[in-house]
């Protein structure tokens, strides 16, 4: 076994430079190991070992200098060097006396040179020295682990963040915590690939590890998302256990009556977020008169938050519920009298899902902060729009699906600064500018590897991205050189107020949408600022969320059928600026007419379905989340999607599925669902 930490390696790079860098410490652990073993894999053995020899020379202070030990006595055991294996195995063992596989390994070696005797007493060393373990010390060891790549992490070490999470996965591969951790690190750094199964942990462990949101990045398969959620759901937040101390109040008759229906909407983001910019101008637009307005604040303490002091004005009722516990939250919310509540969080940072699991209210909405369906038996709608859930895909989610024209409001009121100039933002002035400002962690290997097809057929273009850390920018850069595109050609915009950010996302021609998870606020704020934008349409909520956004602001030419088609589109558009200026002059005078901005029919058409949702219920007509099977799909997309398909026709994508539990329903007869395995199935 050897320990490996997964980079894109570097295998060509000049011995001497690897060399030198090691002797800087510049190279990385993981980098270390991903080279040496690129080099021992193409036949280069003895390069390997020397760069392990000096490494380890030159890096004696690194806390995970027993891991680079242990890989060069593999390379040493491969090139037959029999005594220098024991040497550095032993160094290993010194460092970290309770490294079980170097007690192992050397036991080995040690037995493969006839020295039975000293290989058992070396196994038998190891077994006395762990012989005081128990479930309280690994579980101590686990969490010591987990904070350690926290904290590292907060502080900027990723490496070590990295190693140290590594370490806690491989402790107890069926605990998901510091995997779920590990994955996202990852993903921000664009450290590709994602995941790689090592000796010890599985595909099917890091399928189970990775969070919600996190799959949605990985891999565009709403099945697997909704089985994903469903599971989350049950393993976090369950059935409240004191439900009978929990009263609940009847549907109370509205309709027709001339009362104003009470809404509540509850979020940990009503301030400086993305989600706090895009309901301001929604919440002061209600009617008043029509519904009453409830926000349930969960979220961080804010001081000085302009955003959150305009959402308070806005409403009819500003509640903090962050101190107060699941049930009395749930409490407050059935005393309010709240008839339809509004879930604005979903599976994210400082949600309270466990307060809709009292079903406080007798209508549950799944709207605006979670890019897919919750999959809960107390959701009953979620709120979308014609693109992101066309008929034919309602089969992906568990809530009813009810339509707006479009499901990212914006407000129209954000402050914009005056557009600076390229020069001033370090953007060359007659150059193509793509751009592409969503979070590092969206971007996968295969929409990277579009944008260099797309950089390397428009010569004198340069991709203008977000800026990340110095280590993830520079490996952003390696991987353009690689790639063969120069690196000076990918530009990086730093950090900067938002209303000086949205001043300046103009300046760029073409905004380049990532995939499987595209942009959502991300989106509209480019459009608003006139900045065209081309998107790929997948089958999956966050997928196809982007195309939403284009289609509502009426260029729906820039939604592409494939990633094939998007890289044609982007490189015809870079070459014919008289096709893109007629885009952007179409972006110009729809603007203000545009149901994207469209705000005060927005706001009409959800009071609409607030209506129709409380009608529903006053009638006994309330739907019933369909749960059925989610445990068999998610059973099937566990492994599916460890297969990381990029891009898949709707038909093929289902007949893999219905392929799989075909195989499960002739081992044991399948109960019939409305989705893939119907009844006639």
């Amino acid at each position: 076994m050897t320990v490996s930490t997964p980079i894109v390696p570097d295998p060509n790079a000049p011995l001497l430079n690897l060399l030198g860098r090691a002797r800087n410490q510049q190279l990385s652990l993981a980098e270390l190991f991903q080279t040496a073993e690129a080099l021992a894999a193409g036949g280069a053995t003895l390069p390997a070992i020397e760069l392990y020899k000096t490494w380890i020379a030159f890096n004696d202070t690194n806390p995970l200098l027993h891991l680079a030990y242990f890989n060069f006595a593999v390379s040493l055991s491969k090139a037959g060097d029999t005594a220098a294996t024991i040497h550095a195995l032993r160094a290993a063992i010194r460092m970290s006396p309770q490294f079980g596989q170097a007690h192992i390994n050397l036991g080995r070696t040690l037995e493969d040179c006839g020295l039975t005797g000293q290989a058992v007493q070396q196994w038998r060393t190891f077994a006395d020295a762990t012989a005081d373990v128990t479930p309280d010390k690994i579980n101590n060891r686990l969490l010591s682990l987990q904070h350690i790549g926290r904290v590292l992490e907060a502080t900027g070490n990723l490496e070590e963040a990295e190693a140290a999470l590594w370490q806690a996965m491989e402790l107890q591969p069926s605990r998901t915590e510091a995997a779920q951790h590990w994955i996202s690190l990852r993903m921000r750094q664009c450290k590709w690939p994602v995941v790689a199964p090592s000796t010890h942990i599985t595909s099917r462990q890091f399928m189970d590890a990775m969070s919600s949101m996190t799959i949605a990045c990985y891999t565009d398969d709403p099945l697997f998302h909704m089985a994903k959620a469903h599971r989350y759901c049950q393993a976090t937040v369950g059935r409240p256990v004191d439900l009978k101390a929990f009263v609940r109040k009847p549907v109370r008759h509205k309709s027709g009556t001339g009362q104003r229906l009470r809404v509540g909407y509850v979020s940990s983001d009503l301030r400086q977020h993305a989600v706090g910019f895009a309901l301001s101008e929604l919440l002061e637009l209600h009617d008043k008169s029509n519904v009453e307005v409830f926000a349930y604040y969960c979220g961080e303490p804010v001081v000085l938050d302009q955003t959150q002091a305009r959402i308070k004005l806005a409403v009819d009722h500003w509640c903090d519920i962050t101190k107060l516990s699941d049930v009395d939250a749930a409490r407050q919310i059935v005393a309010d009298e709240i008839d339809v509540l509004i879930d604005v969080n979903g599976y994210t940072k400082h949600a309270r899902t466990k307060i809709f699991a009292y079903r406080p209210a007798p209508v549950i909405v799944n709207f605006c902060g979670y890019p897919g369906t919750m999959a809960s038996p107390y959701h009953q709608y979620m709120i979308a729009d014609d693109q992101i859930v066309p008929p034919e895909n309602e089969l992906y989610y568990t809530e009813k699906v009810l339509r707006i024209p479009c499901n990212q409001p914006v407000d129209r009121k954000r402050t914009v600064n005056p557009r600076p100039t390229r020069a001033a933002v370090g953007l060359p002035e007659d150059a193509f500018v793509f751009a592409s400002f969503n979070g590092m962690q969206k971007i996968t290997a295969n929409c990277f590897a579009r944008w260099m097809a797309i950089l390397t057929a428009t010569p004198g273009s340069v991709l203008w991205l977000l800026v990340g850390d110095d280590s993830v920018n520079e490996r952003v850069k390696q991987m353009a050189e690689q790639a063969g595109v120069a690196p000076e050609r990918l530009i990086f915009a730093g950090k900067t107020q938002n209303p000086d950010h949205l001043a300046r996302i103009g300046l760029a021609d073409l905004f380049l949408d990532t995939f499987p998870y595209g942009a959502h606020s991300t989106a509209a704020d480019a459009i608003t600022q006139g900045l065209p934008v081309l998107t790929v349409a997948g089958k999956s909520f966050a997928s196809r969320f982007c195309a939403s956004i284009v289609v509502a602001a009426g260029i729906p030419e820039l939604v592409c059928k494939s990633p094939d088609d998007y890289v044609r589109q982007a490189v015809a558009f870079a070459k014919d600026p008289a096709r893109l200026a007629v885009v952007k002059a179409s972006l110009q005078q729809q603007r203000e007419t545009c149901a994207l901005r469209d705000m005060p029919a927005l706001a009409r058409r959800l009071e609409e379905l607030f209506w129709q949702m409380q009608g529903e219920a006053e009638r006994g007509e309330t739907p019933v989340p369909d749960l059925r099977n989610l445990d068999l799909y998610y059973e099937v997309g566990a492994e599916l999607a460890a297969a990381n398909i990029d891009f898949e026709e709707d038909e093929a994508y289902r007949q893999r599925y219905r392929a799989q539990l075909s195989i499960l329903n002739d081992f044991a007869p399948l109960s019939p669902d409305a989705r893939l395995w119907t009844a006639a199935v």
